[in-house]
């Protein structure tokens, strides 16, 4: 029982701290709820079975609790954020059984985190934590920092939407624009975790990679701009290659050893259509790039047949639109494909000469696969040995002694 009670923390939290923080209206609060929901689950549940609707049951006795622990603290009239007797009498009325009803919670929480009011580092921190249910650490992964700062910029945020009196609502349409690109790469951040897990022992964290699918699809359906179908384009294209990236063992399959036949068609062509249709608005989105990219990819045949002059042309475009230096890294392997590996080398070394991504173990996982290629074994050993040093995700660090060894 407990095991599934787990399982279900993972696939419904989120959704269900999304409705408990729009009833209770305080974030701290809310997830003090959703704790103590799952805490009653793990007592009832083994006796009672599950509920027919675990999402329905879960809400409502997070807000019980919650509004037991109001009462109880006796701060309804002295703290000024907190539920009034007239909102608890509202909250307890309310319909839950109404699946739209979480769905709409999702988005209007979504939009609430990435409001502008707020500093964009703190709407990405903030929206990733509380909608998506990672970790400080793993935040601050994302941002190449460190978690105490992305702690702070929680908190920050936290506060500034209480006493601003932010409104949890989906925006009217006029105002979507100039939040919709956050959102879209709060969901994007949110795939990448999924898809490469930063932490553990699993490379792949399924439920996140679920998460985002699902949040990008209703945001389309919301919202069918170019950028919301180039981003779901780009990651159901990734998404595709799912059952090929790793062995039985969780052990790394690098694109250039995959066998493709694995790789689900279906996705690769809903995600194609997509891109067409963000194509045709001529709109030259960073998304719209990356699922060109990833598209390239899946329509190649083997490995050796990929176009990476075209591919390289797109990083091209991309890095005058979004200067990154990661789009940079992920350019250099492509040139280094097309031109050999000296020229991504040169790149490379130029990235770390100009002190960037320092703390990225791909950059140096990259620059040890080219000194290898160039048979520089020694300087090989080094860069394998810094990226080994700086990811904490157990297939990587296996993946990374395994070239390590190889050249030993």
């Amino acid at each position: 029982m407990e095991q599934q009670i787990s399982k279900l923390y993972h696939q419904e939290s989120r959704w269900v701290l999304a409705t408990l923080i729009r009833l209770l209206g305080d974030f701290d609060l809310a997830e003090e709820a959703l704790h103590e929901a799952f805490i009653a689950a793990l007592n009832q549940w083994p006796e009672t079975g599950i509920p027919e609707k675990p999402r329905e049951w879960l809400v409502s006795t997070g807000r019980f609790k919650a509004i037991d622990h109001i009462r109880r603290q006796q701060k309804l009239r002295t703290i000024s954020h907190q539920l009034s007797e007239q909102q608890i009498q509202e909250v307890e009325q309310q319909d839950f059984d109404t699946y739209k009803l979480f769905h709409d919670d999702q988005l209007r929480l979504i939009f609430t985190c990435c409001h502008p009011s707020l500093t964009t580092e703190a709407q990405i921190a903030l929206t990733l934590r509380e909608i998506c249910g990672l970790t400080t650490e793993e935040i601050a992964q994302a941002f190449l920092t460190k978690a105490p700062t992305i702690a702070q910029r929680i908190v920050r945020a936290k506060n500034k939407i209480r006493d601003a009196n932010i409104p949890y609502e989906v925006p009217h349409l006029s105002d979507i624009p100039e939040r919709l690109d956050i959102v879209l790469h709060v969901i994007y951040l949110l795939f990448n975790e999924g898809y490469n897990a930063t932490q553990g022992e699993l490379p792949i964290r399924v439920h996140l990679v679920q998460h985002a699918i699902e949040l990008c699809q209703q945001l389309e359906q919301l919202m069918p701009r170019p950028e919301t179908k180039a981003l779901l384009a780009l990651i159901l294209i990734q998404h595709s290659r799912r059952d090929a990236r790793h062995d039985d063992n969780g052990d790394i399959i690098t694109l250039e050893y995959q066998d493709r036949s694995l790789w689900h068609q279906d996705d690769i062509q809903q995600g194609q259509q997509l891109l067409v249709a963000s194509l045709q608005s001529r709109i030259r989105h960073p998304f719209t790039l990356q699922a060109a990219i990833a598209a390239v990819h899946a329509e190649a045949k083997s490995f050796m047949q990929t176009d990476w002059a075209q591919i390289i042309e797109l990083y091209d475009v991309l890095l005058s639109i979004q200067p990154s230096p990661v789009i940079e890294l992920n350019r250099a392997v492509a040139i280094a494909m097309h031109h050999g590996p000296q020229s991504g080398l040169t790149l490379v070394n130029d990235l770390i000469q100009r002190k960037q991504l320092l703390n990225y173990h791909l950059l140096y996982a990259a620059q040890g696969d080219f000194y290898t290629k160039l048979e520089q074994h020694d300087k090989a050993r080094q860069a394998f040995v810094k990226a080994l040093s700086l990811t904490e995700q157990e297939a990587e660090k296996r993946f990374i002694q395994e070239r390590i060894k190889k050249i030993s």
